[in-house]
């Protein structure tokens, strides 16, 4: 089975969950294991999060969107989130270091390594912003819900 689809966000903490609730039942209704899509899940979460915070503003003083596009195709999940921000270095990313426990960020890009297991990390080409990208190998329910006609 392969699904795709493909959002254009406002950069407003009230997209986060919208993107996660859309990828949530779309795993389920393809059969994804729970735990499996409660990890990509969360990574998606911090990915969206990032880009609202982020992602860059607009002329005017207007938010820009950002974008956020999943596929499951076959055994693998990939998530891409892009912004419009002011982008990552071209230089290698630093290796990245847990934040403090009492700390009220920083969290986000160390949980995406944790939960995926392929991480990028890169700017758009050609434009300013950053894209964070992340695959998951998916394992299935026995008794998947989804219905054929």
């Amino acid at each position: 089975m392969s699904i795709w689809w493909s959002l254009h966000l406002r950069r407003d903490a009230a997209s986060v969950p919208l993107a996660r609730r859309l990828l949530i039942g779309t795993m389920e209704t393809a059969g994804v294991d729970p735990d499996v899509s409660y990890d990509i899940s969360v990574a998606l979460t911090e990915a969206c999060a990032n880009a609202v915070e982020h992602g860059g503003t607009a002329r005017g003083g207007h938010t820009e969107a950002y974008r956020v596009t999943a596929y499951l195709d076959g055994e693998k999940c990939r998530i891409e989130v892009a912004d419009s921000g002011p982008g990552v270095p071209s230089a290698p990313a630093p290796d990245i270091r847990m934040a403090r426990v009492d700390a009220e960020d920083g969290r986000g890009l160390c949980l995406i390594r944790e939960l995926a297991d392929h991480v990028h990390i890169g700017a758009r080409p050609g434009r300013t912003g950053t894209v964070i990208s992340f695959d998951k190998i998916l394992k299935w329910k026995k008794d998947p819900s989804l219905l054929t006609a």
